[in-house]
């Protein structure tokens, strides 16, 4: 798994502005909660999706940026959490044990 580290807001702009082209996943993920440790695991020994960039966003080193994800796809915040995002909108997002990159990739299909 090749994970782009979300570090600040501004990438949530380039995050909008790609989707316009390809699929761009968010990842969530609290280093303090062990459900969002398997589901990291679970994600890293799977074959993601061709053509769609995976971001790592660790809330526990940026708050501010998981807020600002609420704000900007309007989501319910919860971690570990998942989000698809296409043509600048969350088109799906799934949390804690229903984390799976089979379910990704039936929604990466969905959007083709």
């Amino acid at each position: 798994m090749n994970w782009i580290e979300l570090k600040t807001v501004s990438q949530l702009e380039d995050i909008k502005r790609e989707s316009d082209h390809k699929p761009q996943v968010i990842f969530k993920h609290s280093t303090r909660c062990a459900i969002s440790n398997v589901a990291k695991n679970r994600l890293e020994r799977s074959t993601p999706p061709e053509n769609v960039d995976f971001y790592f966003l660790d809330l526990i080193r940026n708050r501010d940026i998981s807020n600002k994800i609420v704000e900007k796809f309007s989501v319910f915040h919860e971690s570990p959490q998942i989000l698809l995002i296409k043509n600048g909108e969350c088109v799906y997002d799934e949390s804690h044990s229903g984390i799976s990159m089979n379910e990704i990739e039936e929604q990466v299909a969905t959007l083709q």
